[in-house]
């Protein structure tokens, strides 16, 4: 860690000789924050539900900068899955040090209308995925002392809810992960691992700005103060910031990345 007696800007946000694993890294936000990290100088461990085209295309990406990648297929509501991505990612590119947690699901429903599957699936993967994806990254990191830093993509739907959006179950997840983040931040605070979350407004993913979406886009854009939604790259450094040095006296920080959404 850099001694903050002694700042060295230029070197405060730089990852090189780190490590870092990614979930959800083969699309949306996810897909953007590992190409991110290892632009920062991380060799990135990649993980999501199968091995696609868009595992691939991140790992091309991360190859071009001069990092090093790893592609995992694992579901992050298999424990066992999350500890060997864990392993393969130990064993192929080195202790990990950095995680950054963004698989997860939307939908919507009236709550009076909504299955107990819908309910239970999306929890399954948005709280209980983070949960054992911070499990398995916290114990690597005790297990080799180093320390670390893990961030877990939340939403600004864990503090607010959205107008005319019918999705209890997301908007409960939502404010799950923000809160599990600050008790597992003051679980591990004192053995060097820092936990933080950032909660983004609307993000233009390919999810948000599907053709059929284009109503529901204007309205997300006229209700935010920045009068337009994020884009993925936004994203990049608020996270650079929350796993590098340059926020070592930062954990348990929900961080809101929403374009002033929620001053309103």
């Amino acid at each position: 860690m850099t001694d903050p007696t002694t700042p060295n800007a230029p070197r405060l946000f730089d990852l090189s000789g780190r490590v870092a694993l990614v979930t959800g890294a083969g699309s949306g936000i996810g897909q953007t924050i590992a190409i991110g990290l290892a632009q920062h100088g991380a060799d990135v461990a990649l993980v999501d539900r199968r091995r696609n085209d868009g595992l691939a295309q991140t790992a091309a990406s991360i190859a071009a900068v001069g990092r090093k990648s790893v592609q995992i297929a694992g579901d992050v509501t298999s424990a066992r899955d999350l500890g060997e991505a864990v392993a393969q990612t130990e064993k192929d590119l080195g202790p990990l040090r950095l995680a950054l947690n963004a698989a997860g699901i939307a939908n919507a429903d009236a709550a009076e209308d909504m299955t107990e599957d819908q309910y239970q699936t999306l929890m399954d993967v948005n709280m209980k995925g983070v949960f054992l994806s911070c499990q398995a990254e916290a114990r690597a990191m005790l297990a080799h002392g180093q320390g670390g830093s893990i961030v877990n993509i939340a939403s600004m739907s864990g503090v607010i809810v959205n107008r005319g959006l019918m999705q209890a179950h997301y908007n409960a997840s939502k404010a799950g992960v923000i809160h599990m983040s600050k008790s597992m931040a003051m679980e591990w605070v004192d053995r060097g691992i820092r936990v933080n979350s950032i909660s983004p407004g609307y993000t233009a993913t390919p999810m948000n700005i599907r053709p059929e979406m284009v109503h529901q886009t204007r309205d997300f854009e006229s209700q935010t103060p920045m009068a337009r939604m994020a884009s993925p790259a936004e994203m990049v450094g608020p996270a650079v910031f929350l796993l590098s040095d340059a926020a070592s006296y930062c954990t348990g920080v929900d961080l809101l990345v929403d374009g002033g959404f929620c001053c309103w």
